[in-house]
């Protein structure tokens, strides 16, 4: 089979059609390779941050001052207080005290037991002027029925709860009969910091 030969007219729409078509990869000198890789490299370094200082993107662990909240006791010595076994270390009696003095005295009892390093505390609340007030040994919320009517019973554990009183207490429960059952709450302190 024999080839035809290209005319003048073949060669116009082959120009034009080379002319419509665009590479897919175009090859560029290695000049100009190498100035790209270059810039390239350059924009990089740019955008990496030096060691002292953390990425923007990167999550920082916030470490907070607040100190943990209330824990439960462990099962060994809340079984020892309920029975009376263990003697607290020293006592704050608020009885006839306002809200607010109650208040204070109690913060400035535990932060300076926790300073001398006292564990067990009995913080003597009263069991308020109702006639239904007694001591529920097993219950855990018997401060808050509303036959119970004592203000600084019904107070304490709200205040032990707050973050100045957390800094110092771990734990409380009710007391024993002999240490003043209903109207009364064994605290545990934190161990004290030694301070240099």
């Amino acid at each position: 089979m024999s080839r035809k030969p290209f005319d003048l007219a073949d060669h116009a729409l082959w120009d034009e059609i080379k002319r419509g078509i665009t590479p897919l990869l175009r090859k560029q000198p290695r000049s100009t390779v190498k100035t790209t890789a270059i810039a390239t490299v350059a924009k990089l370094s740019a955008r990496v941050t030096p060691l002292s200082q953390p990425a923007p993107s990167v999550r920082r662990r916030v470490i907070s001052d607040a100190p943990p909240p209330l824990a439960q006791l462990d099962r060994r010595t809340a079984q020892r207080l309920n029975r009376g076994q263990i003697e607290p270390e020293a006592r704050l009696d608020l009885h006839g005290e306002g809200l607010e003095t109650a208040r204070i005295k109690l913060l400035h009892f535990l932060a300076r037991e926790r300073q001398h390093g006292s564990r067990h505390v009995l913080v003597i609340t009263g069991k308020g002027a109702s006639p239904y007030a007694r001591h529920t040994l097993h219950g855990t919320s018997h401060f808050h029925t509303p036959e119970r009517e004592g203000r600084l019973r019904r107070e304490v554990p709200l205040w032990l709860h707050e973050e100045s009183f957390r800094q110092h207490a771990v734990s409380f429960q009710p007391a024993h009969p002999k240490h003043g059952g209903g109207g009364a709450f064994y605290v545990r302190l934190r161990k004290s910091v030694a301070y240099p």
